[in-house]
């Protein structure tokens, strides 16, 4: 039976990341989204707020679980015995770091298999902090973020706003 991670830090999560879980569900018996708890990339939201979000927003897809991880996602593979960690391609430029992520992954874990999903092309260009930013100056998400994210990360900017945080 494969199973496989799709481990993000989905800050917020996106339509991208959305389609990239569907078509992974179909491939795999079971598909982790594995939100990352990795306090260095500096997240808008809190690992619980984006937990909450990744689960509202892939509610509803078979075969797919929301998890929390705070270490190395092929520690995170032998855990949940999970054979492939799942990859989101958009463009070119990802390919060199996911690239060196993955020779790095099957360096430490001879089982870490990873796959490269390419997602639907009207999100090719589509990544969180894009879409962070366009809410940071007042444009609209909508297009981009399931609608109740688009409330959280609006609420979320008026808030910092008013703390004079952004």
């Amino acid at each position: 039976m494969p199973v496989a991670l799709y481990p993000g830090t989905f800050d917020p999560i996106t339509y991208g990341h959305i389609d990239i879980a569907k078509r992974a569900s179909k491939m795999f018996n079971k598909v982790y989204a594995v939100v990352a708890d990795n306090p260095n990339k500096n997240p808008l939201f809190t690992v619980e707020e984006r937990l909450d979000m990744a689960r509202a927003a892939l509610e509803g897809i078979k075969k797919i679980e929301v998890i929390r991880y705070n270490g190395l996602i092929v520690n995170c593979l032998d855990e949940y015995e999970a054979t492939s960690i799942i990859r989101g391609l958009r463009a070119l430029s990802d390919f060199e770091y996911e690239f060196q992520m993955a020779f790095t992954n099957r360096n430490m874990n001879k089982a870490a298999e990873t796959v490269f999903l390419m997602p639907n092309e009207k999100y090719t260009y589509l990544n969180s902090t894009m879409v962070k930013e366009i809410a940071k100056l007042q444009g609209d998400i909508g297009k981009f973020v399931p609608e109740f994210v688009k409330e959280k990360v609006e609420a979320k900017i008026r808030k910092l706003r008013r703390k004079k945080l952004v």
